[in-house]
């Protein structure tokens, strides 16, 4: 079973930046036949893919309010999963989750869809104040 449990969360003024990890057991998986992503959800909102990665291939995906600010990475050595996030907007506070997928998610917009996600963490909260 697939487990992954996120940190890094916290409360920050606008423009200022944090640091989300994610460690994750792969078990029976390896890390690069997964896609793993960052996912956000906000109070009365849908939840929705902020990024990806699948590692197998070094692609990685965004969702457009976050390109240019945000960045995946991963470390398959560690198995961590990380999202920089720079330059924070009060629009980006939620409770932010990694995710795994048991495949890789390359077509379309299939990257950001929850439901294509199989193994979740319990989330962590991000507050961005003006």
């Amino acid at each position: 079973q697939v487990q992954l449990v996120e940190s890094g969360g916290g409360s920050v003024q606008a423009g200022g930046s944090l640091r989300l990890s994610c460690t994750v057991s792969t078990f029976p998986y390896t890390w690069d036949t997964l896609t793993l992503g960052w996912f956000r959800q906000a109070p009365g909102k849908a939840r929705e893919g902020v990024a990806a990665t699948y590692p197998g291939a070094g692609s990685t995906y965004y969702t457009d309010s976050v390109k240019g600010r945000f960045i995946i990475s991963q470390d398959g050595a560690t198995k961590t999963l990380i999202l920089q996030m720079n330059k924070l907007k009060p629009e980006d506070t939620a409770m932010y989750y990694c995710a795994a997928a048991d495949s890789r998610l390359w077509f379309g917009n299939s990257w950001s869809v929850p439901n294509n996600y199989k193994f979740w963490g319990q989330g962590t909260q991000v507050t961005v104040s003006s």
